[in-house]
């Protein structure tokens, strides 16, 4: 017969993260240094393909002015504009972000409240260390 050893009743893991809030829902984030699994932000994702769609539809002359595709897509032309701006980005910020390695304060709320043209800045204001992919 074997004998069982008991088991202690009571077991402590620390795990060391931090929570943010993340496009009004909170994540969990891991120390520096630790693989980060790639997160995914659909909204901003969308938003991103919209914009550059916006913009091609633009270009090709379909539509004449912003106001006159805002109306045909039914939204403000002001909220249109806002979300154009995504355009803008620095190709390396559209890449991390459709790979899902953006920075937690990288939100399509942020991006639509501020965004400057240059894009060395933007890639300064992005930054966090995060693993690499």
């Amino acid at each position: 017969m074997t004998r069982i050893q008991s088991i202690p009743e009571t077991i402590t893991v620390h795990v060391p993260f931090q929570l943010v809030k993340r496009g009004g829902r909170k994540e969990m984030i891991l120390p520096v240094g630790r693989p980060v699994p790639r997160n995914v932000d659909n909204t901003l994702v969308k938003a991103l393909a919209r914009a550059f769609r916006w913009q091609k539809m633009l270009e090709n002359g379909d539509y004449v002015t912003i106001t006159e595709l805002a109306q045909r897509e039914g939204i403000a032309p002001s909220y249109m504009t806002r979300v154009m701006r995504l355009t803008l980005l620095a190709p390396e910020i559209v890449e991390v972000i459709l790979d899902g390695r953006q920075a937690p304060k990288v939100t399509l709320a942020r991006l639509m409240s501020y965004l400057p043209v240059d894009w060395v800045e933007q890639g300064a204001q992005s930054r966090t260390p995060r693993a690499p992919r």
